[in-house]
């Protein structure tokens, strides 16, 4: 039987943060606004793979792209 691994989420968000990650990420990607997007705390590896198939990029892009959004919350950059 095939073993499976799952990665998990290397940054966690909180109320706020996950606001600010989203309003970077529908900036970026505005097609993304029809789209329901789950941002809440402890919920970051369903965020991952929704934005992977959404955007189509792979976990990596995903995960340094809220990292950054994370490391300036106060700036407007992705």
């Amino acid at each position: 039987m095939p073993q499976i691994n799952f990665a998990m989420a290397n940054f966690q968000l909180t109320a706020e943060t996950a606001f600010k990650v989203k309003t970077k990420f529908l900036r970026k990607y505005r097609d993304l606004a029809n789209e329901p997007l789950d941002f809440a705390p402890g919920k970051e590896d369903q965020l991952i793979e929704d934005l992977m198939r959404l955007v189509k990029r792979d976990r990596t892009y995903i995960e340094f792209t809220i990292q950054k959004a994370l490391a300036d919350t106060k700036g407007n950059r992705l």
